[in-house]
């Protein structure tokens, strides 16, 4: 193979040889090349030479062809014309700044279908349905006697109205309609009348003090009863009402609790101070405070931790908050809202008295009405305690958490219309 190769690589050498062999006659005498021809004949026999007559480089001036080519590579460009795909890019962008909002805030930020009503009376269904089909039960071509008003009373302590509230409500229906036949609904109208004069005197909306730079609000509660996103649909409503608003996450034992507020104060705009995790919940409501009135921001809302199990470290915690508030501010906190979980019934009056004990709360916030058969809790808290109740939550949608409002609560609890 190495002489194959060698022979091939030869025939320019051998051309030159040829020529000056004819200059120098003289030097054709010597042959050393048949020599080598003789230890391998058979390579050397295919006359490399002439093989090297491989002048098909000559078609190689053929560069002619190229000419076709430049009109076959102008054609494809307009084709591809970039007009098309950019309006493409442009549909993408708004898709792009949707989905940089979080999920929840976009899907919310949609009017919503059902009015107020309406959405109140499906959150209640589960309570309503409760009552109702009790009542259907109890009262169908039936009088008013002493055994119906027992298990009215029974009925509507196991929809968590109370005792109390129970024998109120039967005690004026049995002085009305006492001995004579009544349907359900006119049962229903009567309980919802009462529960309406009950719940009435505490529904109060949360009134902001305009002349406070800024009104505090310190929001309380066992964790789980929606006091962050209790604080962020707050915070959102005040924004809406062209007020500015700051956010404290004073909850520093929960990162979780911390990233939401800050989620909160992205979706609204509102600022949010925070510290690392552990940091010392009132050393941050003391800085938060200071920061808002130095930028006289309207309002400030200071999330709290709410770990009933160390009760005694918690009751030290809030008590150094307000303390350290009033250090800035001595009329601070202007504002002390309790949050509670509707599903959590009767245990509601429980938690109602612990926070009393550690704070002086100002009003009330039911969350959860509409996953619980329990919303009657609503109206023995108002009856027992009589602390206003500034808000309620029907859902987790921005617009789920409005104000309060006696005779819509009351009618949407015994499953009645709204005329």
């Amino acid at each position: 193979m190495i002489l194959r190769w060698f022979g091939r690589k030869k025939p320019e050498e051998q051309a030159r040889k040829d020529e000056t062999t004819a200059l120098l006659p003289e030097a054709v005498p010597a042959e050393p090349a048949p020599a080598e021809p003789t230890q391998e004949t058979p390579v050397q026999e295919p006359p490399v030479p002439e093989p090297v007559a491989e002048e098909p480089p000559a078609p190689e001036p053929v560069p002619e062809p190229e000419l076709p080519p430049p009109p076959a590579v102008e054609t494809p460009p307009p084709p591809p014309i970039a007009p098309p795909s950019e309006p493409e890019e442009r549909k993408d962008t708004p898709e792009i700044v949707r989905d940089d909002l979080p999920a929840a805030l976009t899907a919310e930020e949609e009017k919503p279908k059902k009015g107020w009503f309406a959405r109140l009376k499906d959150g209640l269904s589960k309570s309503s349905s409760k009552l109702t089909e009790g009542i259907s039960g109890i009262f169908t071509k039936r009088k008013l006697d002493d055994e119906a008003l027992e298990e009215l009373e029974e009925l509507l302590i196991t929809a968590d109205l109370g005792p109390t509230t129970a024998a109120k409500v039967t005690a004026e229906l049995a002085r009305t309609r006492f001995g004579k036949e009544v349907s359900p609904e006119e049962v229903k109208a009567t309980l919802a009348a009462e529960v309406a004069k009950i719940v009435g005197p505490v529904a109060k909306p949360l009134e902001i003090d305009a002349t406070l730079k800024p009104h505090v609000i310190l929001v309380v509660g066992v964790n789980g009863t929606g006091k962050t996103t209790t604080i962020g649909k707050l915070a959102r409503q005040f924004r809406a009402e062209g007020k500015t608003v700051m956010l404290a996450a004073g909850d520093t034992f929960r990162a979780a609790a911390v990233s939401q507020l800050k989620i909160w104060g992205e979706r609204t705009g509102c600022p949010v101070v925070s510290r690392d995790t552990g940091a010392d919940a009132a050393g941050l409501a003391f800085d938060a405070l200071e920061e808002a009135r130095r930028q006289g921001v309207d309002i400030l809302l200071i999330d709290t931790a709410g770990r009933l199990q160390n009760k005694a470290g918690l009751m030290e915690e809030l008590r150094k908050i307000v303390r350290v508030i009033k250090k800035v501010d001595e009329s601070a906190p202007h504002t002390t809202l309790l949050t509670l979980d509707a599903t959590t019934g009767q245990n509601a009056h429980n938690q109602v008295e612990v926070f009393r004990d550690m704070v002086n709360v100002s009003g009330l916030i039911l969350t959860k009405l509409d996953g619980s058969a329990r919303g009657g809790v609503l109206v023995s808290l108002a009856e027992r305690f009589k602390l206003p109740v500034h808000a309620i939550g029907i859902g987790e949608g921005v617009y789920d958490l409005r104000p309060f409002d006696a005779d819509q609560f009351a009618k949407s609890l015994m499953g009645l219309p709204s005329q």
